[in-house]
């Protein structure tokens, strides 16, 4: 056994194993080929049918007795009894392990069990819902069909009054025709009759008359004679004296002197007093639009005139979309401005360009309110009929701009059609007369008037005109999310607003408005927010045109595909006009 325990010392233990058992081959013991041979007719006798080796009973007695001898010989027993153990160990383990694969098991087939029995549940749940969404969209429909057959028959109701009310009006037109008709004749018979009176009274006067007038003539006649003598003989008396007295002379000279000056000095003072009042109390007639209250309106519309005191200052950007990067740039000049207002310090003026309908006489409008100041629209291109008194004109605005308390913003729109370059071929001489009248209006900063310039084309503006510009605000025409924002502020201003008043015969069929809404933006791509305005004002008329009033959702859509190519065609007219004008320089 020492091998076991590896003791190189001792020899090693024979081999103990009885696999080995077959007979050795005949011969000698040590297995010599000096054995008989096997019978050639291959039959074999009894005592070569099996052999015992008893070679291998030796080897296992001689090893016994090695272990035996072996000083390792307990230690071997406790290791075999220690490997049984382990082994018996690791059987238990392995039947530890197979029971809890059996439990796992078990535990599996309750949770597939679990979790079939859940998605029984889930779909008897969802066919409940299905059922019930079914259910709900019956009673819907059946609702719907109640309130289309209510509408019907108020309709029918309103058609049987209208046309009971339409009989009752022209019956009434009837009597009241034939009430003027028989007016009329009896009027044409009491002239008739009053003609035929005086006419017979003047035949039987006829002489009377003569005779008073051939008296009346001849007292005329003197009475003029008379007169005539008499002023004749005052005036040359008058005369006379007048010629020979000296001191008379030059004391009429004198009075004739001091009334001439005073006649010239009562008209240039009344011209500056006339001024003066139409600067307070008038309007220019450039100005198209101003929020401005004058005293002849606080007499002619008082009403009107207190809801305008009476408006709270409004955000500067209520009503108007734009580009969020462009909204907090507008807002930060409505701030300036109203703090430069409260500060009483001088105005920036501020030039707006851009496309048409993007929203700059909105916000110029908004700006003024939120400051607290005053506005007034004026257009360039009222500026060149007036010629000549153009010049005027513009004095008259700026006088009258001067004279507001509150302070006034002046938005001045299409500026490039008189405040274009003065080295244009086309500018008469009066438009560049009244353009250097502007300059010299504006060429230092004010702490009354706030210029607002608005421009579609600002490279044609004059480079002194750009010159007393503060700041340029570029306004860009309306992205995706601004065009969504715009349809749904136009969608709710002119159909949902007019839909929930009660006397209102628009109606909107049911629809989903939201997703409507944003197809439509996509459909407006490149439009402004005065075309999408347009656009949801073609929608009121749609519903006010078809015979039920209601609007639905293809009718919006047909409308807004129609304005996409209109704005298209206006687009290509643009193009077209562009590419003339380069051809033709």
């Amino acid at each position: 056994m020492s091998w076991l325990f590896g003791i190189k010392s001792n020899p090693p233990a024979p081999d103990l194993s009885f696999g080995d058992l077959s007979p050795p081959p005949q011969g000698g013991a040590a297995g010599g080929g000096g054995g008989k041979e096997p019978p050639k007719d291959g039959k074999v006798g009894k005592e070569s049918t099996y052999r015992f080796d008893s070679a291998a009973l030796e080897r296992a007695a001689e090893a016994a007795k090695n272990l035996e001898r072996s000083p390792h010989a307990k230690e071997a027993l406790d290791l075999a009894k220690l490997q049984e153990a382990t082994k018996q160990k690791e059987m238990e383990t392995e039947m530890a392990k197979f029971g809890a694969i059996s439990e796992q098991a078990k535990l599996d087939a309750i949770r597939v069990a679990a979790e079939e029995r859940q998605k029984i549940l889930q779909e008897e749940a969802k066919l409940n819902k299905q059922k019930a969404l079914y259910e709900d969209e019956l009673a819907r429909r059946r609702y719907a069909d109640q309130l289309e057959q209510q509408r019907r028959a108020q309709e029918d109701t309103l058609k049987r009054q209208e046309e009971s009310v339409q009989k009752q009006e022209q019956i009434r037109q009837q009597t009241i025709a034939k009430e003027m008709q028989m007016r009329e004749h009896e009027r044409k018979n009491r002239i008739k009759e009053e003609a035929e009176v005086k006419a017979k009274v003047e035949r039987e006067n006829r002489d009377i008359y003569l005779e008073q007038l051939r008296v009346k003539a001849q007292e005329s006649r003197v009475t003029t004679l008379e007169s005539i003598k008499t002023i004749g003989s005052v005036v040359g008396t008058g005369l006379s004296a007048f010629v020979s007295d000296w001191d008379k002379m030059v004391q009429a000279a004198g009075a004739m002197t001091l009334l001439a000056l005073g006649v010239y000095t009562a008209k240039n003072a009344t011209t500056l007093a006339a001024r003066r009042l139409e600067a307070i109390l008038g309007r220019p007639s450039l100005v198209r639009e101003t929020s401005r209250i004058s005293p002849l309106e606080v007499v002619q519309h008082p009403i009107q005139t207190v809801k305008k005191v009476a408006r709270k200052t409004e955000e500067p950007l209520k009503g108007v979309i734009l580009h969020p990067k462009l909204e907090e740039r507008l807002r930060d000049v409505a701030i300036a401005t109203k703090n430069t207002r409260s500060n009483k310090g001088c105005y920036r003026n501020v030039m707006f360009y851009g496309p048409p309908g993007t929203g700059k006489t909105l916000f110029a409008k908004r700006l003024a309110a939120h400051s607290g100041m005053d506005y007034a629209l004026l257009s360039g291109g009222d500026v060149a009929p007036l010629g000549k008194d153009g010049v005027t004109a513009i004095h008259k605005v700026f006088d009258w701009a001067n004279a507001s308390r509150k302070g006034l913003v002046l938005f001045l729109d299409e500026a490039d059609a008189f405040l274009r370059k003065r080295s244009a071929e086309k500018m008469s001489e009066e438009m560049r007369t009244a353009l250097n009248a502007f300059l010299y209006r504006t060429g230092e900063q004010s702490r009354k008037v706030m210029i607002v310039l608005a421009s579609n084309t600002p490279e044609q503006l004059d480079f002194a005109v750009n010159d007393r510009v503060d700041e340029m605000v570029h306004f860009t025409l309306p992205g995706k999310e601004e065009r969504e924002r715009l349809v749904r502020l136009y969608f709710d201003e002119f159909i949902l607003q007019l839909v929930d008043k009660r006397t209102s015969r628009l109606k909107l069929a049911e629809f989903d408005y939201s997703k409507t809404c944003s197809e439509i933006s996509q459909i407006c791509e490149g439009m402004s927010g005065r075309e999408i305005a347009k656009l949801a004002s073609s929608w009121q008329a749609s519903g006010f045109a078809s015979e039920d009033g209601v609007l639905t959702k293809e009718m919006m859509l047909d409308r807004a595909r129609d304005s996409a190519k209109q704005h298209q065609q206006k687009t290509e007219w643009l193009a077209d006009s562009e590419r003339a004008k380069v051809m033709a320089s």
